[in-house]
């Protein structure tokens, strides 16, 4: 991350359709219903939902990890009514000048360009705002939902990380996407 750039205050940021803002614990119930669905966790790092305390849980870690630079993580809300519909943000390298990217988005709104858009917005403000060199994602093979948007926003395929994610009691192959900075 750019020495030049404080992101002592979380940044919100608008597009057409959405607000991208920090989740509060009042957004704990749209939190999870998003990851209370098999369909969003099937590719996810996280078990599926059982339990609001879940929820605050992940804002909770969320906000801490912004808090200690770590990384940052956007709300998803359509400006219409302003609750969440998913997240979006990044894991800083800071010696790389590099992130990862991760993002997840409620089944109920697949299709429609929400998390483009949303996408799109994060990653001009990390290239511009924050001095991103590069972005990469890591998506699990059969995601081919995410690999498609990946690619629609201009990350290239670097291949297959043979065994890189453990989760959910597990290995797996993970193919990884880079975007350079233009």
């Amino acid at each position: 991350m750019n020495k030049n750039v404080s992101l002592t205050s979380f940044p919100r940021l608008e597009t057409e359709r959405l607000f991208l803002r920090q989740e509060t614990p009042e957004d704990a119930p749209a939190v999870f219903t998003v990851f209370s669905d098999p369909k969003v966790t099937q590719f996810h790092d996280l078990d599926t939902f059982t339990k609001l305390e879940e929820a605050f849980g992940v804002i909770e870690h969320r906000t801490k990890r912004f808090e200690i630079g770590r990384g940052i993580r956007w709300g998803i809300a359509p400006v219409q009514d302003n609750t969440l519909i998913g997240s979006c943000g990044f894991t800083w390298d800071t010696q790389a000048m590099s992130a990862d990217i991760g993002y997840e988005l409620a089944s109920a709104y697949w299709r429609q360009g929400f998390m483009t858009e949303a996408l799109q917005a994060i990653l001009q403000f990390g290239f511009s705002k924050c001095g991103l060199q590069f972005v990469t994602a890591e998506v699990m093979l059969n995601n081919i939902a995410s690999k498609k948007l990946l690619l629609k926003l201009g990350f290239q395929s670097r291949g297959v990380l043979k065994q890189h994610g453990f989760w959910k009691g597990q290995h797996h192959d993970l193919e990884q996407f880079v975007l350079a900075r233009n």
